[in-house]
């Protein structure tokens, strides 16, 4: 069993940002030691029970430099165990409205959390941030998502979401997770932002950050780039090149912190088939449990002590 905690950043729609729709994928088997090690990280910093944990504010009896250190330990934590990260990436530029940008973020981390429990022959639940759009849509859209699946997909009508057992709603302080996903998409965020807003002298610090999350993306077995489950980038096709340079310079930027993306091949045609996807995924096994597989970089960075807020 696998629990898939989910969360949102970036959303206010400020022209050159993107937003980040992300998840953080368990194991049932890892969740009781991870929550234990990130409730031990809390008492050790001594920060209050009643607290909830999250990227920002940071708790009152707690430097700056300190609370930066809680959140790497706490990062650190979810790499010892094991923990996948899933994530959607759009352009705010290119989005719709907002509430229709995370209800398809919602839909992508769904379908490949689908697609992760059908090669490791397993059952999911998904746990998502409360949040409520405008005409509160997202409930229907989430029975949808467990009634009948996603829908009017480039090669299927429909698509069940078979391994899911359903979608439910939490919220920071019900579970130490909510506060690892929390940290987890909101380091995703202030990262990429010091990139997009051409902070220079924060650069090395958003560098140093993404190292230390690379290793939590999803890859393909034995290779370096992170597989489409990881890090996606939406829309896949892009009609102005002003648009296409800037998730371009994003993927260079995140390549250069050790979370590269696979490199299509010129003139090949992009592919949202759910029997292509499964295909792309490799699990390693090691004493019948699951490890992710990481790059060396991304191994390396976790050595590294990021300067982020």
């Amino acid at each position: 069993m696998y629990l898939l905690y989910c969360d949102e950043s970036n959303i206010d729609e400020n022209a050159g940002d993107f937003l980040v729709y992300a998840a953080v994928m368990i194991s049932s088997d890892a969740a009781p030691s991870l929550s234990a090690a990130i409730e031990k990280i809390r008492d050790d910093a001594g920060i209050p029970r009643d607290f909830r944990l999250k990227f920002n504010p940071r708790p009152d009896n707690l430097t700056h430099e300190q609370f930066r250190n809680l959140k790497q330990a706490i990062i650190q934590a979810a790499v010892a165990h094991n923990v996948g990260l899933l994530s959607y990436l759009i352009l705010h530029n290119i989005c719709s409205s907002m509430d229709e940008a995370r209800r398809n973020g919602i839909n992508t981390v769904c379908f490949h959390f689908d697609c992760c429990l059908v090669r490791m022959k397993s059952q999911g639940l998904v746990l998502l941030d409360r949040f409520n759009d405008q005409n509160n849509l997202i409930d229907g859209h989430l029975t949808e998502k467990f009634s009948v699946g996603l829908k009017d997909m480039p090669y299927s009508k429909e698509y069940r979401l078979k391994h899911i057992l359903g979608p439910h709603y939490t919220a920071v302080g019900q579970s130490r997770f909510t506060s690892l996903i929390d940290i987890v998409v909101s380091s995703m965020r202030y990262a990429m932002n010091v990139h997009t807003r051409g902070n220079d002298a924060q650069r090395e610090s958003a560098l140093a950050l993404l190292a230390l999350l690379s290793p939590l993306f999803v890859r393909n077995n034995g290779k370096d780039e992170v597989s489409e489950f990881g890090l996606l980038f939406s829309p896949k096709v892009i009609k102005s090149a002003r648009y296409r340079d800037t998730y371009q310079g994003l993927k260079d930027f995140l390549a250069e912190a050790g979370s590269p993306s696979p490199k299509r091949s010129r003139g090949s045609a992009p592919t949202d088939r759910p029997a292509t996807v499964r295909r792309t995924i490799r699990w390693s096994h090691a004493s019948a449990a699951r490890t992710l597989t990481l790059s060396q970089r991304g191994r390396a960075a976790m050595g590294r002590r990021h300067r982020a807020t």
